[in-house]
């Protein structure tokens, strides 16, 4: 019989795996994961994307194990592993899911199909999620077919016939892949029994007040589904969180416990963002290109190229001067993780304070997420520096975030330990202390990089200065019809009118996973 060779990728689970179920109907199943160096030394990837990687990649060759087969594990680029193979096997039939990555990825995904022509593979690739592979999508009924996709029933794990094993490579460490150590101090555990844990704690007690409290990094670090490693690696689906989110809502429905009100708005907002995590992806899978350029072609060269380097560097190192942003930056590099409220507030003041490109800020962002997901990081790097010419343009304050999100200064004073002296509210703005002081008030702590009001004004005033044209107004129309988020045609009868309003009033979207 023709081997079956189910090629995981963002993909590390048995369950509800699409291609893997119908590769078991069609034969013997050899499942490979290929490791690409080339990948590794991107600049948007990272040792502490590897290194969660690496564990849900250790996790699955465990469960296939105790199922009587075994990963096949190949360093190297994908058409020579899948030629070697090639030549060991005769021929095989390819399967996986599609893959939404960066340019890198749809460049390798190209060369393979070509290959697999040439060599007269059958390489069958099953949608994953609620991305389409469509080159004229209609977002008119883009919603509604991903209902019913979510609805669909869970592929459960399927009976396998796992085919003999071949030769496997070793799971490469951070050194043999060249990454260096970046920083890390505390990494999520990864592999999908950590994931079900988390959704389990998460819908069962984390949750209750996840509307409330997600916005705040000193409270979203609990409440927060923290799922979004998980849902990057595809150690658990989408449409299995979606149906465990929706099942809990029926079992409050019905049981109406004194705290079933606050727990349905929790949930209906959780559920409302797994939605929007394959919104903002399918942005990238029909406009490749926004990994480099502005949905809105008018702010091309606006933000002069390469941004200060000294600058970049001062807020990467969280060494602004400004307490919120600085915290919220060590924290995000000690743990690789900080909710969105803080994603966006860090490439607000990128963007507009230091007038930084939203390119060099996201990469430097995307190395630092360990759930670094393509689609949705850079459509929000664009929403948040204002080039999408469709969203409201947003410009955070760190200081009110810091007095609204860490009112007590808490969170600054353990991030940011040479403010821990610091009493009462002056710890959100330290050079108040002194107001005729030349020199930082705390030793050690830099002084402010730019003054906020006035830099940000100049950052709207460049803004508007394009947005208001005839050309941006009509531009924004296009950029509307081809990715706004609408459930139908009357949503779509009205994009002209909304996308001549002065200010385009998509609303903005908190991706708190």
């Amino acid at each position: 019989m023709t081997i079956q060779l189910v090629w995981f990728k963002r993909d590390l689970r048995l369950i509800d795996h699409a291609a893997l179920a119908d590769a078991a109907r069609c034969g013997p199943v050899l499942p490979l994961v290929i490791v690409e160096p080339d990948y590794w030394q991107l600049p948007d990837t990272s040792a502490r994307q590897w290194q969660f990687w690496r564990g849900c990649i250790a996790e699955l060759s465990t469960q296939i194990a105790t199922q009587g087969g075994q990963l096949i594990i190949r360093s190297g680029k994908a058409i020579e592993v899948l030629d070697e193979l090639r030549r060991a096997f005769g021929t095989f039939d390819l399967w996986s899911h599609e893959e939404t990555g960066n340019g890198w990825t749809f460049a390798r995904d190209r060369k393979v199909k070509a290959w697999t022509k040439a060599n007269t593979i059958p390489w069958a690739e099953r949608q994953q999620f609620g991305v389409h592979r469509e080159r004229r999508l209609n977002r008119d009924h883009w919603a509604k077919r991903w209902n019913t996709m979510m609805q669909q029933p869970i592929a459960s794990t399927p009976d396998i016939i796992w085919a003999e094993p071949v030769a496997s490579d070793p799971l490469p460490t951070c050194d043999m892949l060249g990454l260096a150590p970046d920083g890390l101090v505390h990494l999520q555990q990864p592999g999908r029994a950590a994931g079900v844990a988390l959704l389990h704690s998460f819908l069962s007690e984390r949750g209750e007040h996840y509307t409330r409290e997600m916005s705040s990094p000193v409270t979203a670090e609990q409440t927060c589904s923290r799922l979004s490693p998980h849902l990057a690696y595809g150690t658990l689906s989408v449409r299995e969180v979606y149906q465990a989110a929706q099942q809990r809502a029926a079992q409050l429905a019905r049981e109406r416990p004194a705290n079933h009100s606050i727990w349905g708005r929790s949930i209906r907002s959780f559920t409302a963002r797994l939605h929007w995590h394959c919104h903002f992806i399918q942005k990238l899978e029909r406009e490749p290109a926004i990994e480099w350029e502005p949905f809105a072609k008018i702010y091309i060269g606006m933000r002069p190229r390469p941004g200060d380097a000294a600058h970049l560097q001062a807020w990467s190192e969280g060494r602004t001067g400004y307490p919120f942003i600085d915290a919220a930056m060590r924290y995000l590099n000690a743990v690789g993780y900080i909710n969105f409220r803080m994603r966006a507030m860090l490439m607000s003041f990128a963007t507009y304070d230091l007038w930084l490109p939203w390119q060099e800020a996201g990469l430097v962002l995307a190395r630092k997420f360990v759930d670094f997901e393509p689609g949705i990081h850079w459509s929000q790097c664009q929403m948040q520096s204002g080039e999408t010419g469709i969203n409201t343009v947003r410009v955070y304050s760190p200081i009110k975030q810091g007095h609204d999100q860490d009112p007590s200064g808490d969170f600054i004073r353990a991030w940011v330990p040479e403010l821990a002296g610091v009493a009462g509210a002056l710890v959100h703005e330290p050079w108040r202390i002194d107001v005729f002081a030349n020199a930082s008030p705390c030793p050690g702590y830099p002084l402010r990089i730019v003054d906020h009001k006035a830099a940000t004004e100049r950052a709207k005033n460049e803004i508007f200065s394009r947005r208001k044209s005839a050309e941006a107004r009509a531009e924004a129309q296009g950029v509307y019809i081809k990715h706004g988020s609408r459930a139908g045609l009357r949503a779509r009868r009205g994009a002209k009118a909304r996308a001549l309003e002065p200010k385009l009033a998509a609303p903005q979207f908190s991706l708190d996973l």
